[in-house]
């Protein structure tokens, strides 16, 4: 229950206001992204799919990029498990929910980091097939990265 009040959420926060921020015209926050960043070490990979998926559907309507976000977020709701593995401590908790306050600084940086460049480069891959411009390529990727990797900090440093 807790995670379809998370799609609904992110998706009209998404929509309704972050979706409309252009800065210089190029970078956008995906704040949606912080979704998969949160699902605890042990939660099933199918429903992660699942809900991934879901979240990106919705995306979609709202954001008129029929199946890149579904796309994009369904590729990183299968990675992320695996990429979670990678920062986790063998004296960390089972059902270790990761964060600032679990992790530690660092490690969540570079979790966060991995997940969204990943997110950012098939999403805005994805949208270059329609119009074919390297130069807003690399800033729209680059520039909406670091400003969805400093949304997420400032977020997860406030949550706990």
């Amino acid at each position: 229950m807790l995670y379809i009040f998370l799609i609904i959420a992110f998706t009209l926060l998404q929509a309704l206001l972050i979706g409309h921020i252009h800065i210089l015209g190029v970078a956008t926050p995906l704040l949606y992204v912080y979704f998969v960043l949160l699902f605890p070490h042990n939660f099933p990979k199918w429903a992660q799919l699942l809900l991934c998926f879901a979240m990106g559907l919705s995306i979609d309507m709202f954001s008129n990029t029929p199946g890149l976000a579904a796309a994009s977020m369904t590729l990183l709701g299968f990675v992320q498990p695996y990429t979670l593995e990678l920062f986790l401590k063998k004296e960390d908790e089972p059902d270790l929910r990761p964060g600032i306050a679990t992790m530690g600084f660092t490690r969540f940086l570079v979790y966060s980091i991995m997940l969204v460049v990943l997110y950012c480069l098939v999403f805005f891959s994805l949208e270059a097939f329609a119009v074919i411009n390297a130069t807003e390529w690399l800033l729209t990727t680059f520039g909406s990265m670091l400003l969805t990797l400093i949304t997420i900090i400032i977020i997860d440093s406030v949550r706990r």
